[in-house]
C-alpha cells in the first residue's frame, strides 16, 4: 500500500506538499528548484525552513522543530522525510541501509540494455563536481540499478533504484553510460531546451521509528514526465511493496 500526493494533502508555500505526518515523522513531496536545507546565501527558500515554520504554526519563538534525515538536490523533485525528534532522526539514520529509494528519470537516447546495475567509484573535486574514478582509494563505491519502463524516439523513462546514496550519483552514472538525465545542466546536455531536471524521487520505504513497521510512501508521476514521454502508466511505475503497509 502506498501514500500518494492528493488534493487533500497539505499544500505549503513554494509548492511543497505534506503527504503524511504523525508524532515521529513528516513526509513531504518537494517540487523542483527548492533546496532541502539552507546554504550560506539562501536560508528561507528551503523545505526545512518552510516545514519548521509549519510545525511552529508561524510562531518563530516556538521550540518545536524538525530534523534532517536525508536530502534531495535542489533540481530533483519528490519524497523527503523529516524527523520530529532527535530520537526519530537517530533511528531512521541508523536504519538507513534498510531504506529502499526508487526514482524515476527521463534520459536522452534509447537504451540498449533494458536493465543494468552501474557500479563505479565516485569522487568529488574542489569545484564540487562529482565524477567516476578507477582509483578506489579516492572514490567511494557507488551502485545504481535501473530498468527501462518506456522508450520513445528521443527519450527513455527509467525506474532507478539507488543502492548507495552518494552525491549526484544517479546523474553521474546515467551520464557515464551515455544517457544523461533530461535537463541536467551540470552533468548532461547543455542545450538549454529542457530547463527542468527530469529526476523524481518516486517512493521510499522505511521502518517507522516507533512501531518498527515498514511503511512505503509514494508520489504521483510529475506532469513534466508525461510531456516528455507521453502518458505514464501508474501501475507500471509502482515499486513492489511486498509486505509493506500503505499509509
Amino acid at each position: 500500500m502506498r501514500r500518494r500526493s492528493r488534493p487533500s494533502g497539505k499544500f505549503l508555500p513554494k509548492g511543497l506538499t505534506i503527504i503524511h505526518e504523525d508524532k515521529d515523522i513528516l513526509v513531504a513531496d518537494k517540487p523542483p528548484d527548492l533546496l532541502t536545507i539552507g546554504t550560506d546565501t539562501e536560508r528561507r527558500r528551503t523545505a526545512y525552513f518552510i516545514l519548521t515554520d509549519y510545525v511552529r504554526k508561524g510562531a518563530a519563538k516556538s521550540k518545536k522543530r524538525i530534523f534532517i534525515v536525508h536530502r534531495l538536490d535542489r533540481e530533483t523533485s519528490g519524497i523527503l522525510i523529516f524527523a520530529k525528534s532527535e530520537e526519530a532522526k537517530f533511528y531512521l539514520q541508523s536504519h538507513w541501509k534498510e531504506t529502499k529509494k526508487t526514482y524515476l528519470a527521463v534520459v536522452h537516447g534509447q537504451c540498449d540494455r533494458k536493465s543494468e546495475t552501474i557500479t563505479t567509484y565516485l569522487a568529488e573535486n574542489q569545484a564540487h563536481f562529482v565524477y567516476s574514478t578507477p582509483d578506489t582509494a579516492k572514490g567511494k563505491l557507488s551502485q545504481t540499478a535501473y530498468h527501462v519502463l518506456k522508450q520513445t524516439k528521443d527519450f527513455a523513462l527509467l525506474e532507478v533504484d539507488l543502492l548507495t546514496g552518494r552525491k549526484h550519483q544517479i546523474r553521474v552514472h546515467l551520464t557515464g553510460i551515455g544517457h544523461p538525465v533530461v535537463g541536467d545542466q551540470r552533468y548532461g546536455t547543455k542545450n538549454g531546451v529542457h530547463k527542468r531536471l527530469a529526476l523524481h524521487a518516486r517512493s521510499i520505504s522505511i521502518r517507522h521509528p516507533s512501531s518498527g513497521q515498514r511503511l512505503t510512501f509514494e508520489t504521483k508521476v510529475p506532469g513534466y514526465f508525461n510531456q516528455l514521454v507521453g502518458s505514464v502508466d501508474h501501475k507500471a511505475t509502482g515499486a513492489a511493496t511486498g509486505s509493506d503497509t500503505d499509509i
